[in-house]
């Protein structure tokens, strides 16, 4: 099922830069201090392609569905109808103990209502016979949450940690080993037959599973390479009479005729990340790329990152951005988007167009939210970001038992269960008659469903990757495909592919406070003629140590 949250890594994903995301995120001090020999914050780099003999051998399951339509990889298939009979993928409860799990996933928009209150929680954990108690945290803080977490030391059984916030937690790496079971011995080569749903994802998303010459985590696989879209409400163009823009030129002129601050009505939030892909503004390793002579340079030292400086700061300049976004970090784009009209160009994750689709159109049946083709503002093809990398990875907590360990995997494999299976319906669509109706294309879901359901199960699993099918929004799935498959060839190829790189600590921690300080620059609180001494002040506390970390890395890696 598709999270309806800011996609998979956004610088990477939302994917976030990332989205919302204060200081407190990133304190300066001690994560783990004593919990390792060696000297830490100093980053380290690993060829993952030495260690494939420590990854399940991947089998693809028999009861496979032929795709209607064909994704070009990265891109996954989709699916526009729903099969008309489902099979039961897994005939035993996994869960064996009935002992409670614990488990902690993110969540976009209001919370679900706790297992107590919630019949979609009783109704899947009464088919894992063991249930699972979840604690639901504000995706846009939980980073927050995670530093603190790490820090205590006191971690939930089942941990989900997005692939964007692993680049921001310091010394990372020594945390999974103090803190986190060592998944090598269960699930490396045909040991991983136990799990048929989870050997059935791609090789490519287990091996970004390692750390320190380990397999530490399920990985939820990406079901699109795209972190950002620069989405629109076209039914709100169509009504002026005007076109989806081709350019930043056309771009700019549509967003000053659609902005009316006396009918609440502005043209975007905060779209920085999409007018840096504009611009070709790296976003491989957060922002990195190869000079002509081979030398790592970050975004913040090349002219393309500047003049996309210089456009988003008129952009705020001009009023073009809904005050509730220059207000506050927290405020509700989707709501002021797909909801109200309030903004008709938002940036945000592949994963929410769906979601927010099915779910606003029931008020209104007009609404038609599409992505705006990348475009380049500089002349030649776009570039568009993306990998392949995880979601997000699940982490199990250390010390509990091989048989206890061993039921959390079965319950990881249940939630992995593919399109057509009696599980992945319940996972996805809860129970009929209460959380969806049934109809010929398949099930639709009822409000109760979007009140209940928040992807938790998919945030402690993962699927191999599918696009649809969606009843509900019969358009979606093609709109995403055609999207999808124009824009693939553009995708930024990245020096660093199958490097894993744990950066340094203090460029860790000094991520948000230089994100912090450019977004004071964009919105007027500082003048544009302090990017010189912010870059500097980025190079001292950090990037010159990760520039040397990404030079070195590629010569131990073979290339």
């Amino acid at each position: 099922m598709t999270p309806q949250q800011p996609g998979s890594k956004a610088s990477r994903r939302h994917f976030l830069g990332l989205v919302g995301l204060g200081t407190a995120a990133i304190a300066g001090g001690p994560l783990l201090a004593g919990c390792s020999e060696k000297p830490a914050g100093s980053g380290a780099a690993q060829n993952l392609d030495a260690y494939a003999n420590l990854l399940p051998t991947q089998k693809d399951l028999a009861q496979s569905i032929k795709p209607d339509i064909i994704g070009t990889r990265p891109v996954p298939d989709g699916y526009t109808k729903y099969p008309t009979s489902l099979v039961d993928a897994i005939t035993e409860r996994p869960g064996t103990s009935g002992k409670e799990i614990t488990a902690m996933t993110p969540a976009w928009g209001p919370a679900p209502p706790g297992v107590a209150q919630n019949a979609y929680l009783q109704a899947v954990n009464a088919e894992l016979g063991t249930p699972v108690n979840f604690t639901i945290q504000d995706g846009n803080t939980y980073a927050d949450k995670l530093n603190a977490m790490l820090g205590a030391r006191d971690v939930p059984e089942l941990l989900c940690v997005p692939g964007w916030e692993v680049q921001k937690i310091p010394r990372f790496s020594e945390a999974i080993k103090v803190l986190f079971e060592d998944l090598t011995d269960y699930l490396k080569g045909d040991a991983a037959n136990a799990y048929p749903m989870l050997a059935s994802f791609p090789t490519g998303a287990w091996r970004n599973s390692l750390w320190n010459e380990r397999l530490m985590a399920v990985p939820n696989p990406t079901d699109g390479p795209f972190p950002w879209a620069l989405f629109t409400r076209k039914d709100l163009l169509d009504a002026r009479g005007l076109a989806v823009p081709a350019s930043l030129d056309d771009l700019l002129t549509v967003a000053k005729q659609v902005t009316d601050p006396a009918k609440k009505v502005w043209a975007f939030d905060n779209v920085f990340e999409m007018i840096q892909m504009y611009h070709k503004v790296p976003a491989s390793k957060q922002g990195w790329r190869l000079k002509a002579d081979g030398t790592p340079e970050f975004k913040y030292e090349t002219p393309e990152y500047r003049q996309a400086l210089e456009v988003m700061a008129k952009i705020y300049k001009d009023g073009l951005v809904h005050p509730e976004i220059v207000a506050s970090k927290g405020a509700d784009n989707v709501q002021l988007f797909a909801k109200n009209g309030a903004i008709v160009f938002s940036r945000n994750g592949v994963g929410f167009w769906q979601g927010a689709q099915a779910e606003h159109q029931k008020v209104n049946p007009k609404l038609n939210i599409q992505p705006v083709p990348v475009f380049s503002a500089t002349g030649g093809d776009p570039l568009v970001w993306g990998d392949d990398e995880p979601i997000s990875f699940t982490f199990v907590k250390k010390g509990l038992g091989k048989e206890r360990v061993e039921e959390l995997l079965r319950i990881m494999n249940w939630c992995s269960a593919p399109l057509g299976s009696q599980e992945a319906q319940l996972r996805d669509y809860g129970v009929a008659g209460k959380h969806h109706t049934s109809t010929p294309n398949g099930p639709v879901k009822t409000d109760l469903a979007f009140k209940e359901i928040a992807n938790q199960y998919f945030f402690i699993s993962g699927r191999n990757p599918t696009i649809g099918p969606y009843p509900e929004t019969p358009n979606y799935v093609p709109d995403l495909l055609n999207y999808s498959n124009a824009m693939v060839k553009f995708l930024e190829k990245d020096p660093w592919d199958g490097v894993k790189l744990e950066m340094p600590a203090a460029y860790k921690a000094n991520q948000v406070p230089t994100e912090d300080k450019f977004t004071d620059l964009l919105r007027g609180r500082r003048p544009l003629s302090d990017v010189d001494a912010i870059v500097q002040e980025w190079k001292a506390n950090g990037g010159e140590e990760a520039r040397e970390l990404l030079a070195k890395s590629l010569p131990k890696a073979g290339r």
